[in-house]
């Protein structure tokens, strides 16, 4: 390869790499596997050591992305650096030397770093970019196991890691009733669960904190001044933190303790990406300083994943409600990580043509975390799988869409059996129409017995008692409960149908500040323009296209006008208008209310907003200590922004 062939491998590598780590960091998507990325990134820093040539977006230089949220903003005391990794248990040893480290598990969640003064939590900040985090406090209070108060009564600062087990996954999932609708992985619900601006959303989510590093005390421990990482772990664990598991290993061991800790992934009710080995001896570790991207006390194993040759018997394509077809391999069966193997998600069209996938090509694939079935190479490349042009479950035309650079797949036909069945189930969502016993099962039942080929059409099941009766799986009592059922969701509001339609980024909370600007008329659903749409605090350009695109189908709104002759319309409460326009920041604890949500929704209400940070937007931020040095305070001194006490809101309120 010449030099120039280098350079230009380099910049197509990084823009690559950097797509990739945004998406999965940001957008909770992925588009290459992680065993792909890991060894483009590898070949990306080879290219780099060799020809002194880095690009300012190298993900070799960067430690992750801006955080995109609401969440008010901080900097970190110190930078969190990313550690060094390898996959070679003799490299590990090697780098332990004469040393004796800490082994523990490498968490795939989201690190946190908690503060405690006086014995109290007083806040949480995620890792962010490493150098500016998101202050998540509130959230942390309602993690499962994290101490709210300890016995230290210094200042303590530690980091952990929060996770969302397993278990706690599959039930999140299980609750809900639309396949497509569901989380992809313990991690990405994680991330979305520590950074939710409603704590109770927060508290739902079973969200654990695994501590793995003490920073700093303000004062000795007891027992004195630390010398050994392993001293810190133990009192944090005194304290009533749940501690990473860790091992003492040196050289000898350090093989056989990673072979024990590889036997229990299998079991694990957690997700890891791994291991850490820190040096133990925390001033000898402390001296060796740190690189522009790496701590030199610490370094990252990575499991170097069992792979297994097989052969690709054919793609198949899985419909689901919004019409996107999600490509699935499926091949020989193989043993992996100790359990039979025969399917993997493809994600979609740009990694089939990425890898070149052809029925009949010999792949290898693995378990990506000794989890995941992935798709790691294609061995003979043959290209031969082209999408189909027609969905495979109703045998309409399909189309490619291409969105930042990925190619997806979808089906064109709004009467797509499989759609049918996604959207129905998303209409009789406790959110949406509410329809008790609904099943997806019994959904499927009825759409194969023709009695609904339309929402319209579960209104009119009554018509029908006799035929669902004799419906396999049914009696009369399981008829007459499901007719009830449909007939007291008959009486519902506007923003239920609304979201019960499928209309693509609607929401509940979309459909109800719609509604309430045209207080709750349904003849002007259809009537509304992007241009009154976009008008809507909470709306855009592209929330308002695709409602205005929905209304735009003549089929779509013939049903929807069929849909208001069948049901019977209840007002959603009205918000009175005492605190119309005015943005509140809350901090702090509250008196009058059982928490800073109850006070929320009350001036929400009545017409108010409630925000995370305090903005030249704000107009009041309230706070029972008016004279407290929180940042928050500071800010609202800064731009001028009035800091009241819950009294003197109250008053503002005309509740006292």
């Amino acid at each position: 390869m010449t030099t120039e062939e280098k350079k230009q491998r380099i910049t197509e590598l990084t823009d690559l790499l950097s797509r990739a780590a945004k998406a999965y960091e940001q957008e909770d998507r992925e588009i290459i596997s992680n065993y792909e990325y890991d060894r483009l990134y590898d070949e990306l820093k080879a290219l780099e050591d060799e020809t002194g040539m880095v690009l300012a977006g190298s993900p070799t230089q960067h430690v992750g992305y801006e955080v995109l949220s609401e969440l008010p903003k901080e900097r970190h005391a110190s930078p969190m650096l990313s550690l060094n990794k390898t996959k070679s248990r003799e490299e590990l040893a090697a780098w332990l030397g004469a040393h004796e480290g800490v082994l523990s598990w490498k968490m795939d969640g989201l690190t946190i770093v908690l503060s405690y003064s006086g014995g109290e939590l007083v806040k949480a900040v995620t890792r962010g970019n490493g150098e500016i985090g998101e202050v998540i406090t509130p959230n942390a209070k309602v993690f499962k196991n994290v101490p709210l108060r300890i016995a230290y009564k210094g200042e303590l600062v530690l980091r952990g890691e929060a996770v969302i087990r397993y278990s706690d996954f599959e039930k999140i999932n299980a609750s809900i009733p639309e396949t497509e609708a569901r989380y992809k992985n313990p991690r990405n619900l994680c991330s979305g669960s520590v950074r939710q601006l409603d704590s109770s959303i927060t508290a739902k989510r079973s969200v654990y904190l695994y501590a793995f590093a003490l920073i700093s005390m303000s004062d000795p421990a007891p027992s004195g001044d630390f010398r050994y990482r392993h001293e810190q772990l133990d009192y944090l664990a005194s304290l009533g933190f749940d501690v990473v598991e860790r091992r003492l290993v040196d050289a000898a061991n350090v093989a056989g303790t990673l072979e024990e800790f590889s036997q229990k992934i299998p079991t694990n009710d957690f997700p890891s990406d791994g291991l850490v080995l820190i040096y133990d001896d925390i001033a000898y570790g402390l001296s060796l300083g740190r690189t522009a991207k790496f701590p030199r006390d610490g370094i990252a194993f990575k499991w170097a994943d069992e792979q297994a040759e097989t052969t690709l018997r054919y793609i198949e394509w899985s419909p689901s409600r919004t019409g996107l077809i999600n490509p699935v391999a499926v091949f020989e069966p193989v043993e992996l990580e100790g359990t039979t193997v025969s399917r993997a998600s493809v994600h979609n069209v740009s990694i089939v043509e990425e890898l070149s996938l052809g029925e009949g090509d010999r792949i290898r694939v693995y378990k990506a975390n000794m989890i995941i079935p992935q798709i790691s190479e294609n061995l003979t490349r043959s290209g031969k799988c082209v999408p189909p042009d027609k969905c495979p479950v109703c045998g309409s035309p399909t189309s490619i869409h291409e969105e930042n650079g990925v190619r997806t797949l979808y089906c064109d036909n709004p009467s797509c059996t499989a759609k049918k069945l996604g959207l129905f189930t998303h209409m009789a969502a406790r959110d949406a129409m509410n329809i008790d016993g609904l099943s997806e099962a019994t959904i499927e039942k009825l759409i194969g017995e023709g009695l609904i080929h339309s929402m319209p059409d579960f209104f009119r099941l009554r018509e029908h008692a006799d035929r669902i009766a004799s419906m396999e799986g049914f009696k009369e009592k399981s008829r007459d409960n499901l007719l009830a059922a449909i007939e007291t969701a008959r009486t519902t509001t506007l923003a239920r149908l609304i979201y019960s339609l499928g209309i693509p980024n609607i929401g509940l909370a979309n459909a109800k500040v719609i509604c309430r600007y045209i207080s709750d008329n349904p003849d002007r659903i259809p009537q509304l323009t992007a241009e009154d749409l976009t008008s809507i605090e909470g709306i855009g350009e592209v929330l308002a296209k695709s409602f205005t695109d929905y209304f735009a189908d003549e089929n779509n709104l013939a049903m929807y006008r069929e849909m208001l002759s069948l049901l019977t319309f209840e007002k959603e409460e009205a918000a009175s208008a005492e605190l119309n326009g005015k943005v509140f920041v809350i901090t702090g604890s509250v008196e009058h209310f059982a928490n800073r949500n109850e006070l929320k929704d009350y001036i929400e209400a009545r017409g108010g907003k409630v925000t995370g940070s305090v903005t030249a937007k704000t107009s009041y931020l309230i706070n029972n200590d008016i004279t407290s040095g929180s940042s928050k305070n500071k800010t609202a001194k800064e731009l001028g922004v009035p800091i009241i006490t819950e009294e003197d809101f109250l008053k503002m309120a005309g509740n006292t």
